[in-house]
């Protein structure tokens, strides 16, 4: 597929994703960590728009000088930029205007790709695309947030569905030994993947499906949340001071547990997985089962057994880089290096994973009481 091809499908889906919204859906911002849809469109064009357009275009004329400041994420070395929790503020531009800008930005990209781009520009282009991607994923996230704390519980889409992926009941038992891990050959991946290197790893056992909502019902009657003794200490604190009583978007109403999904309200469906858990209560669950977490590595080397792409999962690992990882210069090393403190590795994909964009030495990331990414539990042991 050409470069303008994929550019086209990729774009596309963005819009596709959005096209169940209504003008007011796009601007809301009900927490610091989700960004209202309108951001999302405007950011991800602002992208090709800084990164590809204004160096590699001779003479392009930047759509509006202030999208910058309004559209620029987290890069230092771009300059000033919106705080993350206002951008719900930003009534203006409007939702027409980013779609205009967005428009603006597509045709110069197309013209732009008329010309073959050197190896150097398309290799910054194909991450521009999986950029898009990972965006593509956190508007899932957070158009599920938005509209799942309107107290209306509105539908996003009543015709979606949610895939089903089985696993058979029991564990995979892997030997001890050397495995190899990270990435390998020349189709794309993000810097946190390389370099692959070897890890020894002691006898484990892995389980060969994921923690069901009636699994996890157990454990929240047997007292879960109410007994210290499963929490990190951090954790504690944050079940007290936030009174977590069960998983996001779950809801007791007159003693039936009821969850929000893209289709509305509806009863808990007691054999899917349960999702939208922070690594805290994973933790816990696990602690409360007599078993842990696998690390990344463990979940890597065993990940052919076993199904997976419904929910991220948690791991034990702490987000931190490979040996020999080496961060990009300039605004592209700001990508993923600068993270790398304070944070969970999540692995696996999820529903709302773009297509093809999942692999098995995939890393993402989070902070550990995060829960409105679609995050699941697999047990080790």
């Amino acid at each position: 597929m050409t470069l303008a091809a994929s550019y086209k499908l990729v774009r596309r889906r963005t819009e596709d994703i959005c096209s169940h919204l209504q003008t007011e859906d796009y601007v809301v911002q009900p927490m610091g960590d989700v960004s209202p849809p309108k951001w999302h469109i405007g950011h991800t064009t602002w992208f090709f728009e800084t990164f590809i357009l204004k160096p590699y275009v001779m003479g392009y004329q930047e759509y509006d000088p202030n999208y910058n400041y309004v559209f620029n994420s987290y890069y230092e070395t771009v300059g000033a930029r919106v705080i993350r929790t206002d951008r719900g503020n930003l009534s203006r531009p409007t939702v027409l205007d980013v779609y205009r800008y967005r428009e603006y930005v597509d045709n110069a990209i197309f013209e732009f790709l008329r010309h073959e781009p050197s190896a150097e520009i398309t290799e910054l282009f194909i991450l521009g695309l999986n950029h898009e991607e990972q965006h593509q994923e956190l508007l899932y996230y957070d158009i599920k947030y938005i509209l799942g704390h309107n107290p209306l519980f509105p539908a996003y889409n009543p015709a979606y569905s949610s895939p089903k992926i089985e696993g058979a009941p029991g564990f995979v038992s892997m030997a001890e030994g050397i495995y190899e891990i990270g990435h390998q050959g020349k189709d794309f991946c993000f810097d946190n993947e390389l370099n692959r290197h070897k890890v020894y790893l002691n006898a484990y056992e892995i389980s060969s499906s994921l923690v069901t909502n009636a699994e996890y019902l157990e454990f929240m009657n047997s007292g879960g949340y109410q007994d210290f003794r499963h929490w990190h200490a951090e954790a504690w604190d944050w079940v007290k001071k936030n009174e977590v009583t069960a998983p996001l978007y779950w809801h007791n109403i007159d003693g039936q547990w009821f969850v929000y999904t893209f289709r509305g309200l509806e009863p808990l469906h007691l054999h899917d997985s349960v999702g939208h858990v922070s690594y805290y209560e994973a933790y816990a669950y696990a602690s409360w089962k007599g078993m842990r977490l696998p690390t990344e590595f463990e979940w890597e080397a065993a990940a052919t057994q076993f199904n997976w792409g419904k929910s991220w999962e948690w791991t034990e690992s702490a987000y931190l880089p490979y040996a020999g990882f080496n961060k990009a210069p300039g605004a592209i090393g700001e990508y993923n290096g600068k993270f790398m403190v304070n944070q969970k590795v999540l692995r696996g994909a999820s529903e709302a994973t773009s297509p093809g964009h999942s692999r098995t030495t995939y890393r993402n990331f989070f902070h550990p009481n995060l829960r409105w990414h679609f995050t699941g539990i697999r047990l080790a042991r």
